[in-house]
């Protein structure tokens, strides 16, 4: 059936606009919310968990595994995609250019981590959260940003965009080293000959998208069985696709990333958000305080005193200049927004904790709690703010 022009115009318009993901992300987190404490909290619980009737994958078998474990993959794929344009030919290709959002990044990464621990220090059980608070989510971040409003200098957008790819890298670095465990030495020797082999393709010069596609859905596979997570197979099958222009100036990454983009911000996230974002609030009690106190904290607080500082330090010191024409109530403001976890944060509350549904449960009222507060107020501060001076 043809698509009318009025509805060709309603897409298009949908998925140039970048505030709807965000807003689209927050819809089903509220909605998953809700869902969750209310009286369809069982067949709502039972629609992600319980055993599917049939699975092609056996290690999948619910509904929140093959979006967690599955569409997260193709997540982390474009994530990849977008480092490796970002490192090869955008705002990370040359040290002048990397030297402040990489600096940010890390800052923003290491205080939260660090307020977190000095909350929870007293009880090791929760140390393995460590990571939480340290994520940024870039729809939800972008989405907000977007509704501060008109006059914001447009290196206040790419300067936000840098520093939460940086953060996706040390995400997923985060993922690989510290939340693997129970390595299959058989399925990481496949795993391992498969990458090499779409390595390989990408020295050929191939640029048929068919090999890559192939090639990184059996390194999913691989990788799934091996015991590191199968999200990272997503970053390292996106690492060989190859970037190179042709004459018509379009290149295999930039085809893959053109048409993943869509789906990955309209579907694979809000479905990941009305998997995971539901928290019963009515199941927590008993649980330890001081996880999510410690995770709201590490966003709201950490993110901000971690990237603003950082900023005012690197220029204090010469190392950087500020994003051109931002001010510090501006630069403040997106510091805030760094704080909004959400996506990530969820899903390495998962694997921090994957015994324990009542610290799974403990982590999303946190990061719920902090995203919400940091977005709230990164707005309050970006909003009306582009006649201000520092």
């Amino acid at each position: 059936m043809a698509v009318s022009p009025a509805k060709k115009g309603i897409w298009h318009k949908l998925k140039h606009n970048e505030a709807a993901p965000g807003i689209v992300l927050m819809i089903c987190a509220a909605a998953a919310l809700i869902l969750a404490n209310s009286p369809l909290h069982d067949p709502w619980h039972a629609l992600f968990h319980h055993d599917l009737p049939w699975t092609p994958v056996a290690k999948l078998n619910n509904l929140h595994m093959w979006i967690n474990d599955a569409l997260m993959a193709v997540f982390f794929f474009v994530v990849g995609l977008e480092i490796k344009r970002e490192i090869l030919d955008g705002e990370l290709s040359s040290p002048s250019r990397r030297r402040l959002p990489v600096i940010a990044a890390v800052a923003g990464m290491a205080i939260p981590a660090l307020i977190y621990l000095g909350i929870v220090g007293s009880d090791p059980s929760l140390h393995r959260g460590w990571a939480i608070p340290s994520a940024t989510d870039i729809a939800f971040a972008i989405g907000v940003l977007a509704l501060a409003g008109k006059g914001l200098p447009s290196s206040l957008r790419l300067f936000l965009l840098t520093v939460a790819i940086v953060d996706d890298l040390g995400a997923v670095m985060v993922i690989a080293f510290f939340y693997t465990s129970g390595l299959d030495l058989n399925w990481l020797a496949i795993a391992a000959a498969v990458f090499i082999a779409l390595v390989a393709v990408n020295r050929m010069g191939v640029s048929a998208l068919a090999p890559y596609i192939i090639g990184a859905i059996v390194l999913w596979y691989a990788v799934l069985h091996s015991g590191v997570h199968a999200t990272i197979a997503g970053v390292l099958a996106a690492l060989t696709v190859p970037l190179a222009l042709n004459e018509k100036h379009d290149s295999p990454l930039l085809r893959l990333e053109h048409a993943l983009v869509a789906p990955n911000g309209f579907l694979i996230v809000p479905l990941f958000g009305l998997a995971n974002a539901g928290v019963a609030l009515g199941s927590i009690d008993g649980g330890p305080l001081a996880l999510p106190i410690a995770i709201a904290l590490g966003l709201v607080l950490g993110k901000q005193v971690g990237i603003l500082g950082s900023i005012i330090v690197a220029e204090k010191l010469g190392i950087a200049a500020r994003p051109a024409g931002a001010t510090l109530r501006q630069l403040w403001g997106l510091s805030l927004l760094c704080g909004i976890g959400f996506t990530m944060s969820l899903f390495i509350a998962g694997l921090a904790f994957p015994e324990s549904p009542l610290l799974v449960e403990e982590a999303k009222l946190g990061i719920l709690g902090g995203s919400i507060l940091a977005a709230l107020a990164g707005l309050f501060l970006l909003k009306g703010s582009a006649k201000s001076t520092a």
